[in-house]
């Protein structure tokens, strides 16, 4: 079972680790989560706010074909300094994946198709709002809200080191379809990206438990017509968790650092994407207060540093420090409801300005299977 939850870690697009556990067939999620920002004075904007409502659905075909649909409304705003008000509400795009175990526990095939039913063709005065909720730093829970879709497939394998560790290895190439970003401007044709995983985990001394894997991701240049393109340079990703039991409960140290290089181009029909660098780091206990509640506080600091090219030295452009709980309840075999409530301070630093940040994170939702 430890193979199988591996392949998962290296297939999906991202640190997340799926515990190996026996799966009912059908699982349906949604809820509601709400989070908001307000900044000092010094930037143009004094609030960001969003609100999320996501509904997923996975059903298992046997054990050999698992196939997952994802979407999620969203409502955004930004409030300017002047009073003016930013808002954008809205369906993102929809995700569709099948991963097909072609050699059960040893080799899966996965593909995920998007269709485009979130924003396209948006006001160039929301432009700001994009940007502002697409900040690794302050996670909001749906940084992007549409593209012209695409698909995008690839493997994971997984093999045995030793008795009780696992390795596991993923690829997978993604097309993006052409659409317009702006209205009245021209079509953006996305460059293609390939991605490349490794993990690694397993059990070690006193009932500790350890996961890792590294992200390697290069995109191709995304043509945005009249000559020019827009280029992000490649980014690297580190993960690692260890769990270990602690009282009545088990206590997770967690951290991931994304590193995005520099485009190395000077041609001025190119517009780069600066590197970057985050760093996040948390802890989470999970505490059982009984048969059916569970309480999990957690700690987690956030770090980004930006530059504009490989001349420059990196500077601070802000941190954050997360804090707060969550408390699942176990409605019913079938059912398991979530509420989260969290709140995060922090610090941007936008050139010659130091702003603070200051909100909530609010959330519940439930778990249904069957």
């Amino acid at each position: 079972m430890r193979i199988r939850a591996l392949l998962l870690l290296v297939c999906v697009s991202g640190p997340r680790a799926i515990g190996a556990q026996v799966v009912p067939a059908t699982v349906a999620r949604t809820g509601v989560f709400f989070e908001s920002y307000s900044f000092g004075t010094g930037l143009a904007f004094n609030r960001l706010s969003e609100m999320t409502v996501p509904i997923t659905v996975t059903h298992h075909f046997g054990s050999r074909v698992t196939v997952d649909v994802g979407t999620a409304f969203a409502s955004a705003s930004v409030s300017h300094t002047g009073g003016a008000t930013l808002d954008h509400s809205g369906f993102v795009d929809t995700d569709i994946r099948a991963t097909v175990a072609v050699v059960p526990g040893r080799l899966l095939f996965n593909v995920v198709g998007t269709l485009p039913t979130g924003a396209t063709a948006v006001p160039d005065t929301t432009i700001p709002l994009f940007g502002a909720t697409a900040t690794d730093l302050l996670g909001f829970t749906t940084p992007t809200f549409g593209s012209g879709g695409g698909v995008s497939a690839g493997f994971a394998s997984a093999f045995k080191l030793g008795q009780r560790w696992a390795a596991g290895t993923g690829a997978s190439y993604r097309y993006g379809a052409s659409y317009t970003p702006v209205e009245n401007g021209t079509d953006l044709v996305p460059g293609g990206e390939v991605r490349v995983r490794v993990g690694v985990e397993g059990p070690f001394g006193g009932g500790k438990y350890f996961r890792g894997a590294f992200v390697y991701t290069t995109t191709g240049a995304n043509d945005l017509g009249n000559g020019k393109r827009s280029l992000i340079g490649d980014r690297a990703l580190l993960y690692a968790a260890m769990s270990a039991p602690l009282g009545r409960g088990s206590l997770s140290l967690y951290g991931w650092e994304m590193r995005r290089f520099d485009v190395g181009t000077t041609d001025t029909l190119v517009v780069p994407v600066p590197r970057g660098n985050v760093l996040a780091l948390g802890v989470r206990y999970e505490h059982a207060l009984s048969p059916k509640t569970t309480l999990v506080p957690l700690l987690e600091v956030r770090h980004e540093l930006t530059g504009t090219d490989s001349t420059t030295s990196l500077t601070l452009l802000g941190y954050l420090l997360r804090t707060g709980t969550d408390f699942r309840y176990r409605l019913s075999e079938r059912a398991l409801l979530v509420v989260q409530a969290q709140v995060a301070f922090g610090r941007l630093h936008d050139e010659d300005q130091d702003v603070s940040l200051v909100g909530p994170r609010l959330g519940a939702f439930i778990e249904w299977s069957r």
